[in-house]
């Protein structure tokens, strides 16, 4: 929750998308379960951690 709380405050995702992609991590409960996340969350998801990434400020590889 924190890279999405992250995300959020560098305004990479909305609030709406924060509180959505939250939510399904929270009732998910599984890996695989969240692996099923609806595919208009996993576009945001992939876009706000490529920009992420992009920036420097993601985690170190």
């Amino acid at each position: 929750m924190q890279t999405l709380d992250e995300m959020l405050s560098l305004n990479l995702l909305t609030a709406d998308q924060h509180q959505a992609i939250g939510a399904w991590v929270r009732q998910a409960r599984t890996p695989e379960r969240i692996l099923q996340m609806p595919a208009h969350l996993w576009a945001v998801l992939e876009q706000a951690t490529t920009l992420l990434d992009f920036d420097g400020s993601g985690p170190p590889h």
